[in-house]
């Protein structure tokens, strides 16, 4: 639509609003998690077993919660983006493998798989212009 093709040059400020806001809402997802302690983090790391590992669930765990809070935390800023979205994309695969195999059923693991790709294209895309990593 000729009326919205305008839009194309603020490419910098989606980049912007895309991740400030998935960067709130990974806060918001993993900051329960985080200070959940032992208890929650081995339940979370327990989800490692579906790709065969199932040695200290209590770390995998941890980093699990310390990926989604911290990373949503440098996902706003554009710090360290492109590992970060790496590291969103493979807990996100994880939280998906862990729906399925769990028989949840594809509804259920589906934000799981959402978030993922949007990281997974993210990190082709880069922060964009508003970003801390901006070159």
């Amino acid at each position: 639509m000729a009326i919205l093709s305008s839009l194309s040059k603020y490419k910098n400020t989606g980049l912007l609003i895309i991740r400030v806001g998935l960067g709130i809402m990974f806060i918001f997802h993993g900051y329960p998690k985080l200070l959940g302690g032992p208890d929650k983090w081995m339940a979370v790391g327990t989800s490692m077993k579906h790709i065969g590992i199932t040695f200290l669930p209590e770390v995998w765990g941890f980093m699990a919660a310390a990926t989604e809070t911290f990373g949503g935390f440098l996902l706003i800023l554009g710090l360290a983006f492109r590992p970060v979205t790496l590291l969103l994309t493979f807990t996100m695969a994880i939280a998906a493998l862990m729906h399925l195999k769990n028989g949840d059923g594809l509804m259920a693991a589906s934000h799981a798989i959402e978030t993922g790709i949007v990281f997974l294209g993210l990190t082709f895309i880069g922060p964009g212009k508003y970003s801390v990593d901006k070159k």
